[in-house]
């Protein structure tokens, strides 16, 4: 059992035990329990902001290069401040990353198995992300549920925090709607490695696929999204209130799912293909990006047969 599940057994109405000792007997401190965040100040959320813009330009900038890229901008701060504001929004440089083997001792991390996979209808595999959301003043958490063959957000949730319980609510919303998946990708964050998480998706026997650490390329269509809708809609928009950010994202997240069309889909849109799948052929969705394990396959096919050819 973690500290956060230990908090809430605590009852601070009853008479019958005092919260000190409720506290020992559930061996937490009695100081964690009183503990509330500090709001975040306004120079950090317009720090924050800052470097989501330039994370989504360049991802593979670590807190040195965030640095030096904000100190070019006018901005005066420290690695270690920014360091921290990048925990706090969950980002972090991607590169191959030493003793990635290590895990958490309490999660079981899983195998990533779209490696060589042919995605070529729908609800064979979904994906899911959280991704951070600016906001006029403070931020929230969006997480998506996406159909990784017709980029269709299923389900989706904001939170203030980063409690497993609002990702487990959107997954919940999609399988109940729309079925289940043979496979269901995510990232290594505690979220989805948790107990919890991964029980939901034992119980319907799907498969578990999860990205190798800092590749980001390997859940590379619900990052394709996440830069479209700040760039589309966040970034200019700046919304007041969580419920104002909830209601505009709903907005767009509909507009993308039924209205915008893509290139990749051959100018359908994603619930089109969802709903209607393409003929074999007619749209090469599993190596549309040229990112794709399936794309690098293709290019080294084509370079066989150019060979053969000459």
């Amino acid at each position: 059992m973690n500290q956060a599940t230990r908090l809430t057994l605590v009852d601070r109405a009853t008479d019958e035990m005092s919260i000190v000792a409720q506290c020992r007997l559930l061996k937490i401190a009695r100081s964690t329990l009183y503990w509330r965040p500090a709001a975040v100040s306004e120079d950090d959320l317009r720090l924050m902001r800052q470097i989501d813009e330039q994370y989504l330009a360049t991802p593979f900038y670590g807190s040195r290069r965030m640095v030096a890229a904000l100190s070019r901008m006018g901005w005066i701060v420290n690695r270690k401040r920014v360091r921290r504001l990048m925990r706090v929004m969950r980002i972090e440089a991607i590169y191959q990353k030493p003793n990635t083997s290590r895990r958490h001792p309490e999660h079981v991390v899983y195998p990533y198995l779209l490696r060589g996979l042919v995605i070529d209808r729908p609800n064979q595999v979904w994906c899911t992300d959280i991704t951070y959301i600016p906001m006029a003043k403070g931020f929230v958490y969006l997480v998506a549920v996406m159909d990784w063959y017709s980029r269709r957000v299923l389900a989706w949730r904001l939170s203030t925090g980063m409690e497993t319980g609002f990702c487990i609510e959107a997954l919940q919303e999609a399988l109940d709607r729309f079925g289940s998946p043979v496979i269901f990708n995510s990232d290594q964050g505690s979220q989805f490695t948790s107990i919890d998480f991964t029980d939901v998706l034992k119980t319907r026997g799907i498969r578990i696929s999860m990205d190798g650490k800092g590749r980001y390329l390997d859940n590379i269509f619900i990052e394709r999204l996440w830069r479209s809708l700040k760039y589309e809609d966040i970034y200019i928009k700046a919304y007041a209130s969580v419920h104002e950010a909830s209601r505009g994202i709903g907005g767009w997240l509909t507009f993308y799912n039924d209205t915008r069309v893509h290139q990749a889909l051959g100018y359908r849109t994603p619930r089109e293909m969802f709903e209607t799948p393409a003929p074999c052929g007619y749209v090469d969705n599993a190596s549309a990006l040229t990112t794709s394990p399936q794309a690098h396959q293709q290019q080294e096919k084509d370079s066989i047969e150019l060979e053969k050819a000459l």
